[in-house]
């Protein structure tokens, strides 16, 4: 005996169209919960209490007390009287100091002897190089040439007898080249002594060696005393220990 079923009571028949249904119903819930608003009345009352207060408050009406304007000053008026002239003043006659041509010139004759001719020595400086007789350091003698050599020697000698390194510039660890510029005046003395180099404490350093140099016979030019300018270079290097 086969069993039938009823087609009315198969459940799942519909079950795509619930399904749809069910899905729109929720839809519209969500949205709808999500645009409705709320407002708290509690807030709008105490917002409205606060106006009110603040309209019914008093406001103090204050008074400025303004000092009265200064009086006007009284213009103190000077009455002028006119004082008639009573002295005749006499003008005073300022002659010319033009001469014509009537005029008689005096002659005044100047001789030589009323003249004073006042002789000026230029200091003349000649350089190292070109100059007829070199400076003579003391203890050099010969030719010029022999000068010119036993100066350059001398100048040596005396950088190393003379030098010294300074204690701030080798605890710093500052070496490098001064060039040191003097000049020989014509009296033999070492002057206007300049140098230049990478720090301030071996250019003084350098300065104080030249200032010991000796004071020399002075150079000539054309048998007359001139000055003589020089330069050197004195190489400061720390040694590498």
């Amino acid at each position: 005996m086969e069993l039938k079923k009823n087609p009315k009571a198969n459940v799942g028949r519909n079950s795509s169209l619930y399904f749809a249904v069910g899905l729109n119903v929720m839809l519209v819930l969500t949205y709808l919960g999500l645009e409705h608003k709320t407002y708290e009345k509690e807030a709008t009352k105490i917002d409205i209490l606060m106006l009110d207060e603040q309209f019914d408050e008093d406001i103090p009406i204050t008074t400025i007390n303004i000092p009265p304007p200064p009086p006007p000053k009284q213009v103190v008026t000077e009455a002028i009287t006119v004082v008639e002239d009573v002295e005749d003043v006499e003008e005073s006659v300022v002659e010319s100091t033009e001469i014509g041509q009537d005029d008689v010139i005096e002659e005044h004759v100047v001789s030589v002897e009323d003249v004073e001719v006042e002789e000026v020595e230029e200091d003349i400086e000649v350089p190292f190089a070109v100059i007829e007789k070199v400076p003579q350091f003391p203890g050099c003698t010969g030719t010029n040439a022999e000068l010119r050599a036993c100066f350059q020697q001398k100048m040596q000698e005396h950088l190393q007898k003379h030098f010294r390194y300074p204690e701030a510039a080798s605890e710093l660890n500052i070496q490098g080249r001064v060039f040191v510029f003097f000049l020989i005046d014509k009296n033999g003395h070492v002057t206007k002594i300049k140098s230049r180099g990478p720090d301030k404490l071996l250019e003084t350093e350098a300065e104080r060696i030249i200032g010991l140099l000796p004071t020399m016979e002075p150079g000539k030019q054309r048998n007359k005393n001139v000055g003589v300018p020089y330069s050197i270079p004195i190489n400061f290097k720390l040694r590498q220990q």
